[in-house]
This record gives C-alpha cells, structure tokens and sequence, in this order.
C-alpha cells in the first residue's frame, strides 16, 4: 500500500476522531461494521422490542431510543484510549492534507468552536490544560463490541462511548431493529460534535443517546437547547449516507447529488416553524433573558390578571405544566395570589394566549404583527434577532460546489438477514480486496474493478476487524503505533511481569469468531484471546526497542525476547505473520 492508502487502512482500526474526520469513508464504515456485527441483532431478541415490528416508525425510533439511553453512557476521558501529540499526527497526514485547513477545521489542532459553545478555554474544557499544549487525546471511536466491553471496566455498570460511537450505534440500531432504510439515515459531523437526521416522519436528530423530534427541537427547554448547538454555531464538517460522503475540506463528494439536496431541504424544513403562543413562549424560556419585556396576562374569576413573565416561568419548577401548552391553563391556577396583579404592569408589554397575535403564522408575518402590537420592541433589536435564530436555524452545510464523483451506494435493506448483508457486502468489496491498485483511484472510478465495488464496504471488514479477510499490515501499524493506553498501564514493569499480568485477565476476546482486539481494548478491558494478549506483549517490546518474534504452531503462539518465551493459547483460527 502507499502511504495514504496504509494510513487509511490502518484507521479504520483505531478510528480516532481526527482519522474519520480527515478519511470520511471510515464513519460509514462503522456503521456497516456495526451493521454486521452480531450483538445489535441480539437487540431484536430483548423483551423491551417485543412487537416493534407492529409499531410506527417514530415509536420504533423511541424504542430504541429508550435502550440506548439505558444500557449506553456517554464517556469522554482523557484515560481510556491515551493521548499523541500534534506533531507526530501532523507528520502523518501532513502529505496528502491542508494542514492550515485542518487546524481551522478540527478541535484537536487549534478550532475553539464559536464562544457561545464554551464558556472556558477549550482545552482546559476537555481537561487538557494539565498538559503541554502539543498534547492532544486519542479519542477513538468505539465499535459496537467495545461500547458493550466498557461493563468490564471499574465504575461502569453500563456499555459506552463518545458522540461518533453513539451516532454510529444509533445509526445501525435504527437500521436492524427499528427498520429504517439506509436511504433515511444521514450522519453529520462537526468539529465538536456528531449527530444524525433521519427523514422519518417531520424528522428527527439523534444527539448522543437522546433524540430529537421537531416539536422537542422548539420547546425550549435546557436539553433542547444542548442539542441544538452544534447546527447553531458550528460548521458541518461531512454529512455521510449510504450513497457516499461530502466534505468541507475535500473539492469532491461521493455522496449522490440529488440524496445530498433531499436532505438538506428536508433538514431545512425542520430548522424552521413557523409561530404561535406555544412556539413564541418556547423561544422566551430558551432566552430567559428577554422575560423582563413581557408580562403574562390570563382571566382568572372573571377578571385579568398580569404577572411578571419571569416569574410565571418560574413556577414551571417542580411542575409537570408548562406555559404555552395545553397545560398552561394549570400552572396559572397554581401561581400564588402575592405574584398576581389585578393592573397591568405599564413598563412591560402584555402578552395572553387568545389573542389572535398568536394564529399561527410564519416568521415574516409574525414579526410583521408584533412590531404593529408592540412598537417599542423595535429599541430591542438582539430580541428579534434571537427570535429569528430559535425558530429558523440555518446550518453550515458542506458547499456543493463540489465535483460529484459517482460511487455504488451501499444497497441493503432491513429485510434482509445478516447474514445476507455480510455476503452482500463481501461481494461487494471483492475487486478492492483483489485489486489493491484501485485503492488508490478512488474516489475516482476505477477501470482495474470488473465489477462495482465500494471502498467504504471493503473498510467495513477492517473497522468490523475481520482479519480472516483483511491484510494484517495495516492492523500491525494500528497496534504498534497507536495504543499509547497500553504502554502506559505497563511501565515499569518487566516483560515478565506484563506477561504474568496478562495471563492473569479471562482469556476471552470481546470480539466473535476471527475478529480482533487491539492492545488497548486487551488493556482497557483487562481480558483477551491469547493472540490479542500476545500481540499486546509485543507491542509493550516494541515501545522499549526490544527485539522480538513470533512463532505459532496450531493454537499455541509463543513471543520470544532473548532468551526469554512467553506462550499464549488462542481458539481463533488465525496465523499470525510476524517476525
């Protein structure tokens, strides 16, 4: 392979933040990696999905939804995966990648994201500021199989991951088990953040372990207003979908032109409401800052009466109703009489439910209205610019002036089996495995390719860490460069006593079948077939400069040091060719 070609290979491995973010087939890679592993499919089998296929697709989205937010954790340390410096990942991209881009363009080499979003230096955010500002973390994406290993490690009782393993999780868990088409599924990623828009219904966001349906985007409350964030104030990096990717940083796309306008019609459509009562209250309990303009006035035996708008939301505290709902009638009877005033407030403009202000209207109508009603909110112009800005979001897409490469989408469907899916996509990724000089055309077709053929899909047997079918060079380079954790959590100690650690955890892999660990999930999760336990002796040699090699004779593989041996039993069927 040549050097973009190993670097990228070898990524989908480690699958760090930086690595999908410069090599976009490696996030959809994931996906289908997830998508043939066998532990999503054993969701299907979970009593709390027990008629799922007769429900609608939106309550399937809340099903699943509901067993990501209880058996998932969002985790985001410092420790688990290990840190790497700047320059050594500069001095491996810095050939084939803008690195002024880059650093505008990623938060690990120099993006502060907009001051909205962080209220503190940025690294000092991430707990970086104990470090010198070269050091930057190794925040891998996790597959499947290691989110679910994090039950393994002290104080989680839980699977785990950070936003790109969760957007990837939601991604496949949406496919097997609530049914929704590739086609539906969009992924998004921005320096900070990763969320996905599936086109079900008026549509909804996954962010991290939650969702987000179009209603929830505009209530206003605190968890809406996390999630809204990243569309707000960041730029979208790459959107990915089953028919390719497009990329801020790259002049050429992958994805299908027209699935690339679909969705951005379709995710404008849902970034913009137009507005009544509910909507309008919403917006003011996103913006507290802008409740001293208004006084909220309701009949109450007879006669009105006028409170503080401040002080209205104020009494949504501790109670189930809200104001501007259905059940706002309800949080008036609950407001005390001291709050209330029989005259209305002079300084402060009112403001009641019934009047026909509030027919619902688009925003240009609306506003046109309420200048007529409220003349003075015109000295308040960050008021209508707020207004604007909650109820019609403008994302920073990627630019589609782009050259559109045609790529073959990824073509199954939530029918099939998966063992089906994994026969599809190993046909599919069959000339990229027989002819490797085709990698290095793409995204460009290649005329070396008999049949069509998809790189993403070839990647997915390496992120999914089929090594019956995948060349070892690029998964060596992974293990021996870049598991930083597992050098870390051995230091000091001698080979030996590495060794007699190692043979200490279950000798159990994470993974199924002919599928590896890396060394740092054999250390993070402190368990490993006896290749992967060998493997990760060999890198901790490899750190210290020793010489080793490795022999195997059928389930036996012995690391010699010197005179040294150290013997591991594996049950995987695999030869290892390491000398």
């Amino acid at each position: 392979m040549d050097k973009k070609t190993l670097e990228k290979y070898s990524s989908a491995f480690t699958l760090s933040d930086m690595e999908i973010f410069i090599f976009p087939d490696l996030l959809y890679a994931l996906v289908l990696a997830n998508i043939m592993s066998p532990e999503i499919w054993k969701w299907r089998d979970d009593p709390w999905f027990t008629g799922v296929t007769k429900m609608g697709p939106l309550k399937k989205i809340h099903r699943v939804k509901q067993y990501v937010m209880d058996h998932y954790n969002f985790n985001l340390d410092l420790e688990t995966w290990g840190l790497t410096d700047k320059q050594t990942e500069i001095n491996r991209f810095n050939e084939f990648v803008d690195m002024d881009m880059l650093s505008r363009s990623n938060a690990l080499f120099g993006y502060e994201g907009d001051k909205y979003y962080f209220d503190m230096d940025i690294r000092r955010h991430f707990g970086l500021d104990k470090f010198d500002s070269d050091i930057i973390p190794y925040w891998k994406t996790e597959t499947v199989e290691a989110m679910n290993a994090f039950r393994y490690k002290p104080n989680h009782e839980a699977g785990a991951g950070e936003c790109v393993s969760l957007a990837c999780l939601y991604a496949a868990a949406l496919f097997i088990v609530a049914e929704v088409p590739l086609e539906k599924i969009f992924l998004m990623g921005t320096p900070l953040h990763s969320q996905n828009f599936v086109m079900v219904d008026e549509g909804v966001l996954t962010n991290n372990r939650r969702i987000v349906t179009k209603s929830m985007w505009y209530n206003g409350t605190e968890l809406s207003a996390l999630a809204r964030r990243a569309l707000e104030h960041e730029q979208v990096t790459y959107v990915a979908h089953n028919s390719g990717w497009i990329h801020s940083m790259y002049p050429e796309a992958t994805i299908d032109a027209r699935e690339y306008h679909l969705f951005q019609d379709k995710l404008a459509k849902f970034l913009e409401t137009p507005i009544d009562f509910e909507i309008f209250m919403n917006f003011l309990r996103d913006y507290s800052r802008h409740q001293k303009l208004f006084q909220l006035c309701f009949a109450c035996h007879g006669s009105n009466r006028y409170i503080q708008l401040e002080k209205a939301f104020g009494y949504e505290h501790g109670s189930k109703n809200r104001l501007g709902d259905k059940t706002g009638r309800k949080l008036y009877c609950e407001m005390e009489e001291e709050d209330l005033y029989l005259q209305p407030l002079d300084h402060r403009f009112r403001i009641y439910h019934e009047d026909e202000l509030f027919d619902l209207k688009p925003y240009p109508a609306f506003i046109e209205n309420l200048k007529k009603n409220f003349p003075g909110l015109e000295n308040h112009p960050e008021f209508f610019t707020d207004l604007k800005k909650f109820t019609h979001t403008v994302p920073r897409l990627p630019s589609t002036k782009k050259e559109f490469i045609a790529s073959p989408a990824i073509k199954i469907n939530p029918g099939q089996t998966r063992e089906e899916i994994i026969a599809h996509l190993s046909n599919f990724r069959r000339s990229y495995t027989r002819n490797a000089e085709c990698r290095t055309h793409y995204p460009a077709p290649c005329a070396l390719c008999p049949v069509p053929s998809s790189l993403i899909a070839d990647l997915a047997f390496y992120a999914g860490r089929y090594m019956d079918s995948c060349d070892w060079e690029p998964f060596f380079k992974a293990a021996f460069e870049r598991n930083p954790v597992t050098v870390e959590q051995f230091r000091g100690m001698d080979l030996q006593a590495v060794y007699d650690q190692l043979q200490s955890w279950p000798n159990e892999s994470i993974y199924d079948g002919n599928r590896l660990a890396l060394p740092d999930e054999v250390v993070n999760f402190k368990r490993g077939d006896g290749i992967e336990k060998a493997l990760t002796l060999v890198n901790i040699a490899k750190s210290r400069h020793a010489e080793v090699s490795v022999e195997q004779s059928g389930d036996l593989i012995s690391v010699r040091q010197g005179r040294l041996t150290f013997d591991f039993t594996t049950v995987k069927k695999l030869k290892v060719n390491l000398i």
